[in-house]
């Protein structure tokens, strides 16, 4: 199974900034790397007007747009996909970071801002592999400075990414 690391917080504390930092650090150490977003909302990418969006509109219940250099497959669904089955869909990576998912039951990164205006975690330490923030948290889990990239990643490494581990 391909490991899957969560990178949750509450919101405007950083998160996206974070997984931007340790995604150059995991390609410089030759990973191959699959981000997933979780969307709480009705999310569009083919937006009004487009013609993806007028082929969904017209009845397609998968459309798919491709250039030279990329392609993305729009599949109507009926719920929500676990992190498991989206993570079916992915091969030939070597991990994957998701943003989001904080309910999911996969190891965690919380970021956490002390300057957000935001009150303690949302994970309990069992639930976390480790924390990014600009202040240190008195739990047996360990802590990084939220620019720590090269830090978490040897941590990644050491638990998920080595051969053996």
């Amino acid at each position: 199974m391909i490991p899957i690391i969560s990178v949750v917080g509450k919101s405007d504390v950083g998160k996206t900034t974070l997984l931007e930092k340790l995604l150059p650090e995991l390609k410089r150490r030759g990973y191959r790397v699959a981000t997933i977003k979780h969307d709480a909302h009705n999310f569009e990418i083919d937006h009004p007007g487009k013609d993806t969006w007028r082929h969904a509109q017209a009845g397609s219940d998968v459309v798919v747009i491709s250039s030279a250099s990329k392609f993305a497959i729009i599949t109507k669904t009926e719920g929500e996909k676990s992190l498991d089955e989206l993570a079916e869909m992915l091969p030939g990576v070597d991990i994957i970071l998701t943003e989001g998912y904080k309910r999911a039951d996969k190891a965690k990164i919380e970021v956490f801002r002390s300057g957000s205006g935001k009150q303690g975690l949302l994970c309990t330490p069992e639930e976390l592999l480790a924390i990014a923030s600009d202040v240190p948290f008195d739990l047996e889990v360990p802590c990084y400075d939220l620019n720590d990239a090269v830090g978490i990643v040897d941590l990644i490494e050491e638990k998920y990414l080595k051969k053996g581990a």
